[in-house]
């Protein structure tokens, strides 16, 4: 068993956390809980709540703290999730973690806290251009960088051969932006609260994914 099981995913945005999530789930053996994939799935529903949702995805700004630990919290206590999980963009702000800790504190989450706060550490001047540059696969969603992660055949997806790729609609730069004064404004906070209560550890993001992937081994020694 790894030395840590319930993770949260700390760095802004552009930093590799989707990504280096997604691995770190798979070689633990554990489910990538990601806040940005629950919202886009209320998105799609057409709903008002969908609605509101999108356009505060669209222009950068954070969803209801109320709103998030609700949709959050019930994946955690997800039976497929008893053995752990990744959460990656949640808690995104001080107001979301402290309503996560009073819901940790409630009988259901005994023996289920968060055991590690993982910091993804990259400089703001990789931020724009690792954004900017990636892609999605239409068909089965699986994310790329053109410089950073290439299709191992250009143009072709390299989980279900899919030749159509999409830019998320956010991923603009006056929208990426935006959400880098949010993550200063709201997100980066979590830094010294998580570090305060001994749960925070630092990883240096930079350099190729795979180098990035064997830093993060050796601290959760999966």
């Amino acid at each position: 068993m790894a030395k840590y099981n319930r993770i949260v995913l700390l760095g802004p945005p552009g930093s590799g956390k989707g990504t280096q999530g997604a691995i770190l789930a798979e070689r633990m053996g554990v489910r990538e809980i990601s806040a940005g994939e629950l919202l886009r799935a209320e998105v799609k529903t057409g709903s008002d709540l969908g609605k509101e949702i999108a356009a505060r995805i669209d222009n950068g700004q954070l969803v209801s703290a109320d709103l998030i630990v609700r949709l959050m919290t019930q994946a955690f206590l997800a039976p497929e999730n008893a053995n752990g999980y990744i959460s990656d963009g949640f808690p995104r702000s001080i107001e979301q973690a402290e309503m996560l800790e009073k819901v940790e504190n409630t009988p259901d989450f005994e023996n289920k806290k968060i055991d590690l706060a993982l910091l993804i550490d990259v400089p703001d001047e990789y931020i724009l251009e690792r954004i900017l540059g990636r892609t999605q696969c239409a068909k089965c969603g699986a994310f790329y960088h053109e410089k950073f992660k290439p299709t191992a055949i250009a143009g072709v997806c390299d989980v279900c051969g899919g030749k159509e790729f999409v830019k998320r609609a956010d991923d603009t730069e006056e929208t990426v932006v935006s959400r880098l004064r949010v993550y200063r404004e709201a997100t980066a906070p979590l830094i010294p609260y998580y570090e305060n209560k001994g749960l925070l550890v630092r990883v240096d993001g930079t350099g190729p994914i795979d180098a990035v992937s064997e830093r993060i081994k050796e601290i959760v020694k999966y």
